[in-house]
């Protein structure tokens, strides 16, 4: 009978050495001992250059209404509006997102008042380029707001008419530009709009005005308090004609490039937290700058958690407003934004 003999005790020491050596070097533990060591190997940064701040602009002078499904959110009159971004801006904020809401009387079947001189969000612009001008604005260009049906574009009975609406976007678009706005952002979905904006644009010399389409606009439950802020719930039907199917990605790629051939600066995924893997996707395929938009119902929801004292508030809005631009955003539009860019500084 053969046996082995047991390991001397000279083989065994060097190879726990050598096991321990190896378990020295490989500990990643040492680069989260401190926030200083995490923060100086964090992959991803929230800078608050990369914030859009929306903003809901209403008729009158001295408004200020809370919007009851968005806590901290408000419909601002001009004046309002005006003190909002100068705060922003003291805050870090260097772009806010405008969008309008007449009165209800100004409301009709074509969205009349979208393209007034004297409508809140043209009259927004002027003023805020007057007291703060180096502030970026961009606007929101659509009808839902506008409309007495509350949808995106011009209807034909229960139809929304794509040609017609374009028409309408275009001539939208351009009385931005007249007012000031650096950036103009279509958000009806329609086909062919980005072109025709940028044919508009272009005609009546306002070259330097840039595109930033949402080009990837799902119709998503996360809408609701949205529609509340702005009063653009539609009066009949809903949006599935026109806004894309939560379940596709390929869709969203091919819509994305459509876009930028029709001439867009900026793409954006909308929603964004429940959409992460189409933002990866289309940073990805195309390499263009890249906005994202942390919307009213993944806003709502993590107020409504923290008011139940369900989870730390400030913790669980940087993480979303992480985990977005880790996906490779280059642009997060939120709510959250003063709070995240005093975060950031």
């Amino acid at each position: 009978m053969t046996t082995t003999a047991p390991p001397s005790a000279e083989s065994a020491a060097p190879r726990a050495a050598r096991r321990e050596m190896l378990d020295l070097r490989q500990r990643p533990r040492r680069l989260r001992r401190s926030a200083a060591i995490r923060d100086l190997v964090r992959e991803t940064r929230l800078s608050p250059a990369a914030l859009v701040y929306p903003l809901f602009v209403c008729e009158g002078e001295g408004v200020r209404r809370e919007v009851p499904s968005m806590p901290g959110v408000h419909q601002l009159s001009v004046d309002e509006a005006v003190r909002e971004t100068a705060a922003a801006a003291r805050d870090g904020v260097r772009s806010v997102l405008l969008f309008g809401l007449p009165r209800n009387e100004d409301k009709d079947a074509v969205g009349s008042a979208a393209d007034d001189a004297a409508a809140p969000v043209q009259s927004a612009v002027r003023a805020i380029k007057q007291e703060a001008p180096g502030m970026l604005v961009v606007t929101d260009v659509c009808l839902c707001e506008y409309t007495s049906h509350g949808h995106c574009g011009i209807v034909d009975g229960d139809v929304i008419v794509n040609d017609a609406t374009v028409g309408r976007l275009a001539r939208v678009a351009v009385s931005h530009a007249e007012a000031g706005a650096d950036v103009v952002a279509p958000s009806d979905m329609m086909d062919g709009r980005v072109g025709a904006i940028r044919e508009a644009l272009d005609d009546a010399r306002f070259e330097d005005v840039a595109i930033m389409t949402y080009a990837a606009k799902y119709c998503s439950a996360y809408y609701g308090p949205f529609r509340d802020a702005a009063d653009s719930a539609p009066a009949f039907g809903d949006r599935r004609t026109h806004q894309m199917d939560p379940a596709n990605v390929e869709e969203a790629l091919r819509e994305v490039a459509l876009d930028i051939e029709e001439g867009a600066d900026i793409v954006m995924v909308k929603p964004a937290l429940h959409y992460l893997d189409v933002i990866a996707r289309v940073k990805e395929e195309f390499g263009y700058p890249t906005a994202a938009y942390h919307v009213s119902g993944e806003y709502a929801m993590l107020k409504a958690a923290a008011r139940n004292g369900w989870l730390d508030e400030d913790r669980a809005m940087r993480e979303v407003l992480t985990a977005i631009t880790r996906a490779g955003a280059d642009i997060v539009i939120t709510y959250y934004a003063r709070e995240a860019a005093r975060m950031a500084r």
